[in-house]
């Protein structure tokens, strides 16, 4: 198989698919030289042989909606139209037509743009409507507003958290609550994934030789690349032995599991009963933002003043506000049960229709399922397949996940139907059975692309 790819007219090379798969973003991520800019385009060169293979899956372009079949331009500009997987809109109610009309009404009563800090005036009474109705799904007493989700982890751990306290993270949590742990203190350690006896171990060890400083534990209700949850009344009960504040970040399973959508936290009897909880609303509740409940109002007025990307941030839109607070009226609802319901069923019958092909899914049934490759060289052939097949999923490699286990993030909707997701099954089976052969038992592929690039 041999294909030639124009880039430049004049000057070219020939380009070894296996060489460029054996280099990872991880190579690029501490640069040398003296040029701060200059040192960036070996990255460049590679994403652009990526590219030219049709092997870079990023940054693609939504041509549409994130509806249940969409419309993107890839990073090549390549028409791609398929069944979409990769969005992670978990009840579809990015297209609901109430939270359309939320928006207009919003717009039209506040216009598009808060135009302040909420510290000033950038709050609305649409903010502060969604602030008491976020504490009273979660029960708590009280909600502040970031502009987006990772806003909200940095902002609340940085704002917390100083020099002298301490961070235990579990080893898998989010990147935003992994930059804000390394910007609070040196003293940030991580322990093994979802393992409360590592815990307990580690907060022993630190009051040991320092009972004046604080500590926070930080975890997520539902880890997105794994699909599994930790044991919260366990992780509380060891923090408050220890004089440690648990954060349990909820992005993911908020509004779109649980009873009346309260997440991991309601399913194990949690709700009010969490130090603190962090979550997004760019996943089920169909916008940009974030949020932190707390019960206590100094913890609220503290991160108002300290937790930076609130203060220095424009507030929440209210345009974003109004659509927050329809969706957290439908999860909430009759409406919201039914949604998760068939959320469930299609989640299911994905898990059940991979597992009928041999095909290894992670974790728990949840909105995502992660679907196992392995091998790096087999994913990056597998996600080009997909693309041409009509099948949108992200793949997630390393290092994003460990060496030797990438892995494609099936994002479930509600709104899929069972023919898609009976689809997409047989699509992936087939497509990861081609680049197999692609790919070769050794991991090399026998195609070797005449790629021309500028010298």
């Amino acid at each position: 198989m041999h294909q030639r790819v124009a880039l430049d007219p004049f000057h070219s090379e020939t380009i070894d698919p296996s060489a460029v798969f054996a280099r990872h973003l991880g190579l690029f991520a501490f640069p040398r030289g003296a040029h701060l800019t200059e040192r960036t385009k070996p990255l460049g060169e590679w994403l652009a042989q990526r590219t030219a293979l049709n092997t870079w899956p990023y940054s693609r372009c939504l041509e549409g909606p994130p509806a249940t079949e969409t419309r993107i331009t890839s990073q090549n500009d390549r028409p791609v139209q398929g069944i979409n997987f990769g969005s992670q809109d978990y009840l579809g109610l990015a297209s609901h037509p109430a939270l359309r009309d939320a928006a207009f009404r919003a717009l039209e009563e506040f216009g598009p743009h808060a135009a302040s800090s909420p510290m000033l005036q950038g709050n609305t009474a649409l903010s502060r409507r969604l602030e008491m109705a976020l504490a009273e799904r979660l029960g708590m007493e009280h909600v502040l507003l970031f502009p987006t989700g990772w806003a909200a982890g940095f902002g609340v751990i940085a704002g917390l958290v100083r020099p002298n306290d301490h961070i235990l993270i579990d080893q898998l949590a989010h990147a935003c609550l992994m930059q804000g742990a390394r910007a609070a203190t040196p003293n940030h350690t991580f322990f093994r994934h979802n393992c409360v006896e590592d815990v307990r171990r580690r907060l022993a060890k630190i009051r040991t030789r320092d009972t004046q400083n604080a500590i926070l534990v930080i975890t997520e209700g539902l880890f997105s690349m794994d699909s599994d949850s930790p044991d919260l009344p366990a992780l509380q009960e060891v923090c408050r032995e220890h004089g440690a504040v648990l954060m349990v970040d909820v992005a993911h399973d908020f509004g779109a599991t649980g009873p009346g959508g309260a997440g991991q936290v309601g399913l194990q009897g949690m709700l009010g009963q969490v130090d603190l909880v962090m979550g997004s609303f760019s996943k089920t509740l169909a916008s940009n933002g974030g949020f932190v409940a707390t019960r206590d109002l100094s913890v609220k007025q503290y991160l108002g003043v300290y937790g930076g990307p609130h203060i220095y941030s424009n507030a929440l839109s209210p345009v974003a506000a109004g659509v927050v607070l329809e969706a957290l009226r439908i999860v909430c609802s009759a409406e919201g049960d039914a949604l998760r319901n068939r959320a469930l069923d299609n989640i299911l019958r994905l898990r059940r229709g991979f597992a009928a092909k041999g095909i290894e899914c992670l974790g728990n049934p949840s909105n995502i399922v992660p679907v196992i490759t392995g091998d790096e060289t087999l994913a990056k052939w597998t996600g080009r397949l997909l693309e041409e097949h009509g099948l949108l999923a992200n793949l997630v490699e390393f290092p994003a996940v460990p060496r030797g286990r990438s892995r494609f993030r099936f994002q479930v909707m509600a709104s899929h139907s069972g023919r898609q997701v009976d689809a997409a099954v047989e699509i992936f089976s087939r497509c990861l059975a081609q680049a197999r052969e692609i790919a070769g038992t050794a991991g090399a592929a026998p195609e070797t692309v005449r790629l021309v690039v500028a010298l």
